[in-house]
């Protein structure tokens, strides 16, 4: 089978892709080895698929179920694959392979075209967050995971490097935020890094379970913060949206037993870096909408 990246990660990897990056290109030749390795069956490349990573349904060869995940080294799969070991299944997908090969993950098969995203928006953001609740686990005594500090560090230079005149004031207002929030974090837990609604898949052991991991080590309310702004596109078009956004900052933090001024600050850093780095590779709708709604917090 030819594995053809679907273009929807073409196009992601092509805003990110370093100089020199030939991922895309070796891509096929590493998928058929993983595949012949396993001994795997192909039944499918799962488009549109995701924007880091190409997923392929697969069979083993006892006929059971299983999804094959290849990544490049910049979206850190192997820190993924520890974080799945650590959670062992309690609301994230299970690794069903316990060998490494570094970049590929073998995983439990999900249902991958039912996402909680399916459902109403109170009874998906109730599943949710119900799902991200068991995966804040202390992290391992002896971990590499990057934490909350060091990554948006990285991210705070890049927004100061790239912020247009018209940005500034709420790049300041997120870099301040960002300052106060560190000066004394909560608690110290492992964190999905990059959860929101389409990131929790219908499974069969458990109704709803997490996938596709960039963990950090930090407070709760950095792993939160993704999920308020899920369905940004409905809350910009409400004219109710900032009430809206107000309220359910309020009901997560309550439902959660996270700081609301926490989840109040790291929602709008993260909804700033999230709009300028949307600027930076050229996609102004989406920043538009992300400014527009840190505009609210």
């Amino acid at each position: 089978m030819a594995f053809e990246p679907p273009q929807r990660l073409v196009r992601a990897l092509g805003e990110t892709a370093p100089d020199g990056d030939d991922w895309l290109e070796t891509l096929p030749g590493a998928a058929q080895r993983a595949v012949a390795l396993r001994e795997l069956t192909v039944e499918r490349v799962q488009v549109p698929g995701g924007r880091s990573s190409l997923v392929v349904l697969v069979r083993r060869a006892d006929g059971s179920p299983a999804v094959l995940k290849l990544a490049p080294p910049r979206f850190r799969p192997e820190a993924e694959r520890a974080a799945l070991a650590r959670w062992g299944g309690s609301g994230a997908v299970q690794l069903v392979e316990e060998s490494a090969q570094e970049g590929v993950l073998l995983l439990e098969r999900l249902h991958p075209d039912v996402s909680v995203r399916s459902l109403p928006e109170a009874k998906a953001l109730l599943e949710a967050a119900g799902t991200l609740r068991r995966l804040w686990v202390e992290p391992p005594a002896e971990h590499a995971f990057e934490s909350v500090a060091e990554r948006t560090e990285r991210q705070a230079a890049a927004m100061r490097a790239s912020a247009g005149a018209e940005v500034v004031p709420l790049v300041d207002a997120a870099l301040t935020a960002r300052a106060e929030l560190l000066a004394a974090p909560p608690e110290r837990r492992l964190l999905h890094g990059t959860f929101r609604q389409s990131k929790v898949l219908a499974g069969e052991r458990m109704p709803w379970l997490a996938v596709g991991p960039d963990p950090v080590v930090g407070e709760c309310a950095f792993d939160l913060a993704r999920l308020v702004r899920d369905r940004v596109e409905d809350l910009i078009a409400s004219p109710s949206g900032a009430a809206t956004t107000r309220r359910r900052v309020k009901r997560l933090a309550e439902s959660l037993e996270v700081d609301q001024e926490r989840l109040r600050g790291w929602t709008l850093f993260r909804a700033v870096e999230s709009g300028v780095r949307a600027l930076r590779v050229g996609r102004p709708k989406d920043a538009e909408l992300l400014l527009e709604f840190a505009g609210w917090l």
